[in-house]
Order: structure tokens, then sequence, then C-alpha cells
């Protein structure tokens, strides 16, 4: 009986791993590529489409010298004239389409940078400012 006892210690009961090895390393790179390959937009929606007649802005610029002197490019303008300018390139161009940029001097008069931004309002353009630091 001593030699069954003997034999039973001597003798160790291992499980194989490195097939599990294998499935396990398949089993991953199937994921991996799964994850991959899927499509994220699996949800079918309806995108809203742009017209290809998108509207392009136009712009003209008015400037304004410390002097007070009005210029729509380099042409020269006066404040009475100013209005009937504005509404001449609005009319030239689409509705909503003209941008008004205000070229005005550092030392101009806020109040003559407000009758451009008037002009510009009735006229239906919109209007910013050209800012050049110094």
């Amino acid at each position: 009986m001593g030699s069954l006892r003997k034999h039973l210690r001597e003798t160790h009961s291992e499980v194989d791993t490195g097939p599990l090895n294998d499935i396990l390393f398949i089993l991953l790179m199937f994921f991996l590529l799964i994850s991959t390959l899927a499509n994220p937009n699996v949800i079918k929606t309806n995108l809203p489409k742009g017209k290809s007649d998108t509207k392009m802005r136009q712009s003209v610029t008015i400037g304004l010298n410390k002097d007070g002197k009005l210029f729509m490019g380099q042409l020269p303008i006066t404040f009475s004239q100013l209005d009937s300018v504005v509404k001449r390139e609005a009319e030239k161009v689409k509705p909503d389409t003209l941008s008004i940029v205000i070229a005005a001097d550092t030392l101009a008069h806020y109040g003559d940078v407000f009758k451009i931004f008037y002009a510009a309002k009735k006229a239906g353009a919109k209007a910013g400012f050209n800012v050049t630091p110094k």
C-alpha cells in the first residue's frame, strides 16, 4: 500500500492551457475586427439638404475719416447721399446678402458711425467694423 501512496504523490494532475490560449486569441481578434468594421451609423436618419444656390455675401466698404468725410471704396460721398447709395447697392444683389463694412477712424464721431449702421439697417444689409489695431 505504501507504493500506491507514493505513486499518487508523484503524479500531478495538470490541465494543458495551450489550446485555450489559441481559442482566446482567435476570439480577441474576431471581436477587434468586428468592432472596427461595424458601421457606427446604424440609425438611418434623413439629414437636411442644402440648396446648391447658396447666398454669397457681397460686401461694400464705407470709410469714415477723422474729419467726418465718407467714402464708399475710394469714391467720396456725403451723409445726405448715404441712404440712397446703400439702398442702390442693396438692390444690386440678392436680398439679405449685402454686408456693409465700416472702416471708421478711431477719432471719428461715434454718432456718424451709427448713421452708417442705420442706413444699412434701412436697406436690409448687415453692418460690421473693419478693425485694424495700431
